[in-house]
């Protein structure tokens, strides 16, 4: 697994909700098109999905994915029960793989692991995974949540392991984190920018996927009038993003969307990267190790930058091309992908 696997958006959808169509939103992310669709739709079974509704959501994930996961255009990835701290949580998590893995396996890329501890945890977890695959013949990876003082302590541990073995994916909770940590609510919640760039920089090290953490401050009221709070998911996905994590957990259609969005280079960014690769290119023919251009000297560790601009762009034409064809004008795409 490389960093050329996409994952802007980290969606969880209830896999059961107190509705006449109890799969309501989970057929709502299974069937999501253009910019709302999500890279990685996560049909969740453990917080979203209230106690007494636990098995009527794995009868959901089962009924629903063989009819809408063929068309789907994302990765689907269960979000199970588990807790470091809980055997019978850990317990209903294995049942929960198994089940899946057994009855719809060949629809899932991956186990979303909340609640992890030390390395020793999310070993245990990569084995009940590796052991459902094995039984039923499908390749499944796994991902975990990190969301405890010991996945932090551990985390380049579990990085480490990770370069090794199905871990995929590293996604922050930051919710349970701080209540861990004996946080408060206390007016703004702290933004755990450390903890983000740390985690950052332990999946690239080990050519995982990072993903950040939930921002459920969906909605804002004023003068008497409640509206969605795009402008703040927005600020909080950018923060994301400049520390260089590859995705960003969505609760929302609408949150979906919008990070979709802000992961996808904008056209200035490219038209930028692209001209600056070309000049590079051009010049380097001549034996230039160095070149200014629009000012800025460019050299082979700068042009990694534009490259990676570029390569991303190609990877999500790859996958959602309707959303790089609504987003550039086709000359600039064409260049954009002769340089790959």
């Amino acid at each position: 697994m490389t960093k050329t696997r996409l994952c802007r958006t980290f969606q969880t959808a209830p896999a059961a909700v107190p509705r006449d169509d109890s799969a309501k939103y989970l057929r709502s992310g299974l069937t999501a098109e253009g910019f709302s669709a999500p890279d990685w739709l996560v049909p969740d079974l453990e917080d979203g999905t209230a106690p007494e509704m636990k098995d009527e959501a794995l009868e959901n994930v089962r009924e629903l994915l063989p009819e809408y996961a063929p068309a789907f255009s994302g990765e689907i990835w269960p979000r199970v029960e588990w807790a470091y701290d809980s055997e019978s949580l850990r317990e209903r998590g294995v049942e929960q793989i198994e089940t899946l893995a057994e009855t719809v396996g060949e629809h899932v890329d991956g186990f979303v692991v909340p609640k992890v501890g030390r390395l020793e945890d999310v070993n245990a977890a990569e084995s009940a995974v590796a052991a459902a695959g094995r039984e039923t013949g499908t390749d499944i990876e796994l991902a975990v949540i990190v969301e405890s003082a010991r996945a932090r302590s551990d985390l380049r541990e579990i990085s480490k392991f990770g370069h090794e073995s199905l871990l995929t994916a590293l996604v922050f909770g930051p919710v349970d984190y701080t209540a861990e940590l004996g946080g408060r609510e206390i007016g703004k919640r702290p933004d755990w920018s450390g903890l983000c760039e740390a985690l950052s920089n332990e999946a690239s090290a080990n050519d995982l996927l990072s993903i950040g953490g939930p921002f459920d401050r969906l909605f804002r009221e004023r003068a008497g009038v409640t509206f969605y709070n795009g402008d703040g998911y927005a600020d909080h996905v950018e923060r994301e993003a400049r520390v260089g994590l590859d995705g960003s957990w969505s609760l929302h259609p609408n949150q979906t969307a919008q990070a979709n969005r802000i992961h996808l280079p904008t056209t200035d960014e490219l038209r930028t990267a692209v001209s600056k690769i070309e000049t590079f290119v051009e010049a380097k023919g001549t034996g230039t190790g160095a070149v200014a251009i629009d000012g800025q000297m460019v050299d082979e560790a700068t042009l990694k930058n534009f490259e990676n601009t570029v390569e991303t762009v190609a990877i999500v034409h790859g996958m959602q091309d309707e959303q790089t064809k609504e987003r550039y004008d086709d000359g600039l795409l064409d260049r954009a992908l002769a340089l790959r």
